[in-house]
């Protein structure tokens, strides 16, 4: 039934669609459902102590201030702290590179906002991040894929792609959402030169970099972009870095950030101002007392261990339980690792057949802007206990060998 809203929408509208992952969600509140869809980190690393402590604290030192509005670019102490956070990761920034956002995602809606016109084409890996593709999706932008491989993004195919002139680039270099692969650093390297050589801005997007359960740390983008342009330690700009506390604090806080050049910063102060004047000052100086004096540090030791055994658990199970023909990616961290399937297979047509065995996955054509990848899925590690891991992986393996 139309009613006099539905002439009234927006033209944008006409692109925006519900997320996979946020339907899929819902069959977690069934209990006997074993879900591998959300990006869930695991409850049981979550410092709820700590957290309570802090919210007592800054109620009985600061309350007037936590419940006042505060200024659009973030609490000043917390933005600090995080300079002070990445730059024991060769980012070279001040707290004026720096603005706080509700999560992420709203810094992925802010880019697109003040970025993208209709139109504009954006290069990204196949597959990427679906929120990534979601948010933009709103601003009519146009995908430019470049394949990847087991080590990312296949650098020998992306210079034809900088050649159509995308508006920037995308990549998730760490442990990426969906696949859990990691660009190796000659591969990180060749990106700098090949963006740089065509005048192409990256946006890199690194929420799990700290997660890493095995092998060495590697620099991120933006570090390698500042190297190519020798600027002694200076943040040159070319490079827009995306972090959050979800995944090594907690999801619900709803705090991330973006860094980048304050004219950037500046740009998007102004955008952040028409969406929510600014980011929940309680849980901003929350996350300060829980974080500061070195805590994340600490946490991220105990949650890689927890992740680390339940990826162990995860990738045994697929090597003993699948059928022939079913390959995974290994990742050295993260939350995610992701499986594909002969041909013939359409893990949208799996995933009905699964949920009937009480398991749950996301498609991967989710995550192809250029909708392939149908034999393809992800599967989430992070959120479920070993025995739940293994009870899951066994009834998914069941699924396929039905359906072959």
């Amino acid at each position: 039934m139309q009613t006099l809203w539905d002439q009234r929408f927006a033209l944008r509208t006409q692109n925006m669609s519900g997320s996979t992952i946020r339907e899929l969600l819902k069959l977690t509140q069934e209990p006997d459902i074993i879900s591998f869809a959300g990006g869930l980190p695991a409850p049981e690393v979550f410092p709820v102590d700590e957290f309570t402590e802090a919210c007592v604290r800054v109620m009985k030192q600061h309350g007037a201030q936590a419940l006042q509005y505060g200024t659009t670019e973030g609490y000043q102490p917390l933005r600090e702290m995080i300079a002070r956070h990445t730059n024991q990761y060769g980012i070279k920034v001040t707290a004026d590179n720096i603005m706080i956002t509700s999560g992420s995602q709203q810094a992925l809606d802010l880019i697109g906002k003040i970025f993208i016109n209709p139109g504009d084409r954006i290069l990204v890996e196949s597959p990427t991040y679906l929120g990534a593709l979601q948010a933009w999706n709103t601003y009519n932008a146009q995908y430019v894929t470049v394949p990847s491989d087991e080590n990312g993004i296949i650098v020998d195919k992306l210079e034809a792609a900088l050649r159509c002139g995308p508006k920037f680039m995308y990549v998730l270099p760490n442990f990426q959402n969906p696949t859990g692969v990691t660009i190796p650093l000659e591969r990180r390297q060749k990106l700098v030169e090949l963006a740089e050589k065509y005048g192409v801005p990256i946006i890199e997007d690194d929420p799990y970099g700290q997660l890493r359960f095995e092998g060495k740390h590697l620099p991120a983008v933006e570090v390698l972009d500042d190297k190519l342009h020798a600027n002694n330690g200076c943040y040159h700009g070319n490079v827009i870095y995306l972090s959050t506390f979800s995944k090594i604090l907690a999801p619900g806080i709803r705090l991330a950030w973006v860094v980048a050049s304050p004219d950037v910063v500046q740009k998007l102060v102004m955008a952040k101002q028409g969406s929510d004047l600014h980011t929940s000052t309680f849980n901003q100086m929350v996350a300060y007392e829980v974080a500061r004096d070195g805590f994340v540090d600490k946490h991220i030791v105990k949650i890689n261990d927890v992740y680390r055994e339940r990826r162990d658990v995860m990738v045994e199970a697929l090597k003993n339980t699948m059928p022939n023909g079913v390959k995974w990616t290994h990742p050295q961290g993260g939350l995610f690792l992701w499986v594909t399937l002969p041909e013939q297979f359409d893990t949208s047509e799996v995933l009905l057949e699964a949920v009937k065995k009480k398991v749950a996955f996301v498609p991967g054509i989710a995550f192809h802007a250029d909708k392939t990848g149908k034999n393809t899925m992800r599967l989430n590690f992070s959120n479920a206990q070993p025995e739940m891991i293994r009870i899951g992986i066994q009834r998914l393996a069941d699924t396929l060998k039905e359906t072959l």
